[in-house]
């Protein structure tokens, strides 16, 4: 998996502030899109407490490792081996990682139909398109349109290729 892109178009979507900020939810988070947890020492800290470049750093790579994780658990739920749908379709890996980063595990894997076009696209790349169908159906396409819509755009292309 190509990490170091999956790293820089997360920073682009999410942004990134040294600072504890309120998300679209009203939710407390601080870094790239880090969610404050009982368990931060950020917690219960209020908005606009500055945060370090380190700590945000920190933070953003245990995410990307449990973003990577939840994806491999998504996968084999399907009967997909995740390294296998990297090898084949790299492109596909970094939207789904994009939208379990997004998105969590909990509601990702409420995707049944998107996930089980996933197991599908492995021996059809048509079904992709289905993928990409699946995506849309769903609140997470309106609530971020602009990420969703260039995350499956990227789901169709791979139907073409």
């Amino acid at each position: 998996m190509n990490i170091d892109q999956l790293r820089e178009e997360l920073a682009d979507d999410e942004g990134c502030k040294y600072e504890i900020y309120l998300d679209h939810l009203g939710l407390p988070t601080f870094g790239v899109g880090a969610l404050v947890k009982e368990h931060d020492p950020e917690y219960g800290m209020p908005v606009g407490t500055p945060v370090s470049e380190e700590r945000v750093r920190q933070r953003f790579k245990l995410d990307i490792a449990v973003t990577i994780e939840d994806c491999r658990r998504l996968c084999s739920n399907v009967n997909v081996d995740f390294d296998e749908l990297d090898k084949k379709y790299p492109d596909a890996t970094l939207c789904l990682c994009n939208m379990a980063f997004n998105l969590g595990y909990p509601r990702l894997s409420k995707f049944k139909r998107m996930w089980a076009n996933v197991a599908k696209a492995m021996d059809d790349p048509k079904a992709w398109l289905d993928v990409a169908t699946e995506a849309e159906d769903s609140r997470w396409f309106d609530q971020v349109p602009n990420r969703a819509k260039r995350l499956t755009a990227r789901f169709r292309a791979l139907a073409e290729a």
